[in-house]
């Protein structure tokens, strides 16, 4: 017998290779090359088909095109990240540690969308009777709710024209695989594979599909990125499985706002909505501490406040540098900046910063706070009761603007907080009531400001 032919396919870029390679020559990537057995070109018709009916050529500005109608899932966080609800034939693409919550909150979902439009949750992880056993435990009817235990591809699309649903969950898209490919269901090409089926059934009959994906050691959806591409949102879940709280990040959006947040509480009941996430994120000090700062960090559309804190201690001869939430290059180079244009020198001191409540603040605007929070732990002064700051720092020791600084500031004014040190440029021209505000375009002037006023 012939043996059977290898390829190497890229699990991030999904190109392939004759051989196995340590770099591989499509995107780059290291070791991320796996072998998997050549399939053999069907004959006769294709099975690829286009994902609408053809139509002639038209001009950009004579095509109608009418706002997308949503429909609220029944979780109003859940909604916020989606831009306002489900679309008809949007591909919706979820991705999250093991049991940080995925089902549970797709369960619930399904639950209440079921009272409006016909569902399908499919599952290839679990029985009916597991699936039966969750909603009970969780509160929910499911009375309405079509429940489908199956990994074959073309099963699940034939269960799908005959339903007729409106809303379809699949979880998830690494068990499935497709009689077309001989490949282990999970391998590249499958997931691929049954990832373009099931979006080209979406985007033909209308129907809402969510794909639940599983994600690598190192946090990214398992899989080739192209199946990033294929879908119209990506969605993360965020949190730690010993907390109690869950984020969904909007990675990409077609249909909304990317970088939005949503803010969950695990309870016995699943996952429940924070109306105020920033409670969350502010500790619950007595009296201020020394190295503690509050930022106003912009999430998506969403303000948040979130307390930065710093604990500066004498090192050795090799002091660390560690941070939490943010980023660590980042951090050694606003050392720098403060040593040289502050004259506040930690070469000798080791420095931790920490952003309370596991939240990851990736935007620039979080340099002064960090600043302010490593100056106080230095000084063991902690600052004045109800301070907020934000501002980016660039290494000439400005204070840049942030963006929608007013909203930020009433954001803050809205909570209690009655100072603040922002950059000049975001002073607002009204004063905000109940709010002292300190302008500043340099480092050494928040230095300054924060030691008058402590």
């Amino acid at each position: 017998m012939a043996k059977d032919k290898s390829i190497y396919t890229c699990r991030d870029c999904g190109g392939t290779s004759p051989k196995w390679l340590g770099k591989c020559p499509h995107c780059g990537a290291w070791n991320t090359l796996e072998e998997s057995i050549a399939e053999a070109t069907p004959a006769g018709k294709n099975r690829f088909q286009a994902l609408a009916r053809s139509q002639p050529v038209a001009t950009l500005a004579d095509i109608d095109a009418a706002d997308v109608a949503r429909t609220p899932t029944g979780q109003e966080e859940l909604d916020r990240v989606l831009g306002g609800g489900i679309v008809a034939g949007g591909v919706v693409l979820i991705g999250g540690d093991p049991g940080i919550g995925k089902s549970t909150l797709l369960l619930q979902a399904v639950d209440a969308l079921s009272a409006q439009m016909k569902v399908l949750y499919v599952t290839g992880e679990e029985s009916g009777a597991q699936i039966a056993l969750r909603a009970r435990r969780l509160g929910l009817e499911g009375k309405q709710v079509r429940v489908l235990a199956e990994i074959q591809l073309e099963r699940i699309l034939a269960t799908i024209e005959a339903e007729q649903p409106a809303f379809c969950v699949i979880d998830s898209i690494q068990t499935l695989y497709s009689e077309q490919l001989s490949s282990a269901p999970g391998s590249v090409a499958q997931v691929r594979e049954c990832a373009a089926q099931l979006t080209r059934t979406a985007k033909m009959g209308g129907c809402t599909m969510v794909l639940v994906g599983h994600v690598t050691k190192e946090g990214a959806l398992a899989g080739p990125r192209v199946l990033e591409h294929i879908v119209d949102t990506v969605l993360y879940f965020e949190g730690d499985t010993h907390s109690s709280f869950r984020l969904v990040r909007a990675i990409k959006n077609r249909f909304g706002a990317v970088n939005e947040i949503g803010v969950f509480a695990m309870t016995e009941r699943g996952l429940k909505g924070v109306t105020n996430p920033s409670a969350i994120f502010l500790s619950t000090h007595g009296d201020p501490v020394p190295g503690a700062c509050v930022l106003v960090t912009l999430e998506g559309t969403r303000p948040m406040l979130v307390e930065i804190q710093a604990l500066v201690d004498s090192g050795g001869p090799s002091p660390r540098r560690l941070s939490v939430g943010l980023d660590r290059d980042r951090l050694a180079m606003l050392l720098a900046v403060l040593h040289r244009h502050a004259g506040v020198a930690c070469a000798d001191q080791d420095v931790f910063v920490n952003a309370v409540g596991g939240v990851r603040i990736s935007e620039p605007a979080a340099d002064l706070a960090v600043l302010l929070a490593i100056q106080g732990s230095l000084r063991g002064k902690p600052l004045p009761r109800g301070f907020i700051a934000f501002g980016e720092v660039g290494l000439a020791g400005e204070v840049r603007p942030a963006p929608r600084g007013q909203e930020r500031l009433r954001e803050a004014a809205k909570l209690g907080f009655s100072v603040a040190v922002v950059p000049k440029a975001n002073l607002p021209k009204k004063a905000i009531e109940g709010l002292q505000i300190h302008a500043v375009e340099r480092i050494e002037q928040a230095i300054d400001t924060v030691r008058q006023l402590t």
